[in-house]
């Protein structure tokens, strides 16, 4: 499982985003927002008062940049009691309106390959059989290649 911390600083880089911003999504999408603890989630492991991002604030995170960039849904999203890797990257891909070409051009440009039914499987539910759980690596390279994107 990727670090919380880690998606929401790479996130808020590529987007350039001020702690204020954060906060503003996260109250996008229902839920109340700590500026001090926003402040201390984007600061890096070694550096005095940082906190751990939990799946509710990453989630609640992801769904505001959802609304921020495509507008609010008739129906909110179901809470998510825990985080994976497929969920962070879906939650992405959807606040982006990537397609599957994109992602694919994303991933490429973070110098990784990977083919369509790999790709593919990752979107897929966990019921299905040919579902695969997204590593920690992929997800690196998806958010790496996304800042060179969106930053040259």
């Amino acid at each position: 499982m990727a670090n919380n911390n880690d998606v929401l600083r790479s996130l808020r880089y590529a987007l350039d985003l001020p702690d204020a911003a954060i906060g503003q999504m996260i109250v996008l999408a229902g839920r109340e927002a700590d500026p001090d603890a926003l402040a201390r989630m984007v600061l890096n492991e070694d550096e005095a008062g940082y906190l751990d991002c939990d799946d509710a604030t990453l989630a609640a995170f992801l769904d505001g940049l959802i609304i921020h960039r495509r507008g609010a849904r008739e129906e909110p999203p179901a809470p998510v009691k825990r985080l994976s890797n497929n969920i962070i990257f879906k939650k992405i891909r959807i606040a982006f309106d990537l397609k599957e070409d994109d992602v694919l051009e994303i991933i490429r440009q973070a110098e990784f390959e990977i083919s369509r039914p790999e790709l593919s499987a990752i979107f897929r539910s966990p019921d299905n059989k040919n579902y695969r759980q997204c590593g920690d690596q992929l997800l690196r390279y998806f958010l790496k290649g996304l800042n060179i994107r969106l930053r040259g």
